[in-house]
C-alpha cells in the first residue's frame, strides 16, 4: 500500500532537489558566462535618430553562445542578439570548453532526473530494499563533481581566439583579461554548492520519513501522513 509521507525535511529537499537542477540548467544554456570588453559603434553605424552617439555596450560569452549589438538598432538591451556560435560540438570555441559543456552537461541530466525522482519521494521511499533518498544523495554528490571538474575546466579555455577577441590580448588561460564574470558563472557555483548540500541533506530527509512517529501513523492505518 502506498504511503504518502511528507515531513519538513523531505520536502525542503525536494525543493531544493528541483531548484538546483533548473539553476544548472539555466546557467549552461545562458550566454552571460563572460562580459566582454567595452565596445563602441562605428560612427556609420550609429543611427541619427540617437543624436550622434551611443554609449559603449558589453557583449556577452557563454560555453557555446553570445550576445551582441546589432549595428543598426538603437540602444537597448532588446537590441542584443542572442544565441549560439557553435552550430556543431565540434565549434565550440575551445577544447576545455568542450570538456566543460560534457561534464555540465552529465552532471545536469543527473540532477534533472533525481528532481523528477524527488517528487515520487513522498509515495515511494525505497526500491529494491535501497532508500530512494539515500540513492538520491549518492547520485546529487556525483553530479557535483562532474559540475566541478567542469567549472574547473572552464577557464582554462579564456585563452582560446573567441575569448581573446571578446577579452582582449591579455586574456589567457585562468587570466580574464578585460572581460568579467557573469551571472552564470556565479550561478553554476551556488548550484554546485547548494548540490552537495542536497546530497548531504538527503540523510536527514530520509531519517524524517523513517522516523518512529511516521512508523506509528503507519501503523495506526493512515495513508496520508504529514509532520512537521
Amino acid at each position: 500500500m502506498c504511503h504518502v509521507i511528507v515531513t519538513c525535511r523531505s520536502m525542503l529537499w525536494t525543493l531544493l532537489s528541483i531548484m538546483v537542477a533548473f539553476a544548472e540548467l539555466i546557467a549552461f544554456m545562458s550566454a552571460d558566462w563572460l562580459i566582454g570588453k567595452a565596445k563602441s559603434l562605428s560612427s556609420e553605424d550609429v543611427d541619427s535618430r540617437t543624436g550622434g552617439s551611443q554609449e559603449p555596450y558589453r557583449p556577452t560569452l557563454g560555453i557555446y553562445g553570445r550576445c551582441t549589438r546589432i549595428s543598426h538598432m538603437q540602444i537597448s538591451r532588446r537590441d542584443m542578439l542572442c544565441g549560439p556560435y557553435a552550430e556543431n560540438f565540434n565549434e565550440i570555441a575551445s577544447g576545455f570548453w568542450q570538456a566543460t559543456a560534457i561534464f555540465l552537461a552529465m552532471g545536469i541530466m543527473i540532477l534533472c532526473a533525481v528532481a523528477f525522482v524527488s517528487v515520487f519521494t513522498m509515495c515511494v521511499q525505497s526500491i529494491m530494499k535501497k532508500s530512494i533518498f539515500n540513492v538520491c544523495g549518492l547520485l546529487q554528490g556525483i553530479a557535483g563533481l562532474f559540475l566541478i571538474l567542469g567549472l574547473i575546466l572552464y577557464p582554462a579555455g579564456w585563452g582560446c581566439q573567441k575569448a581573446i577577441s571578446y577579452c582582449g590580448h591579455y586574456a589567457s588561460a585562468y587570466k580574464l583579461g578585460d572581460c568579467s564574470l557573469g551571472w552564470a558563472f556565479y550561478t553554476a557555483i551556488g548550484g554546485t554548492v547548494l548540490t552537495f548540500i542536497c546530497a548531504v541533506f538527503s540523510a536527514q530527509a530520509e531519517i524524517a520519513t523513517s522516523s518512529d512517529k511516521v512508523q506509528e501513523e503507519i501503523e495506526e492505518g493512515k495513508n496520508l501522513i504529514c509532520l512537521l
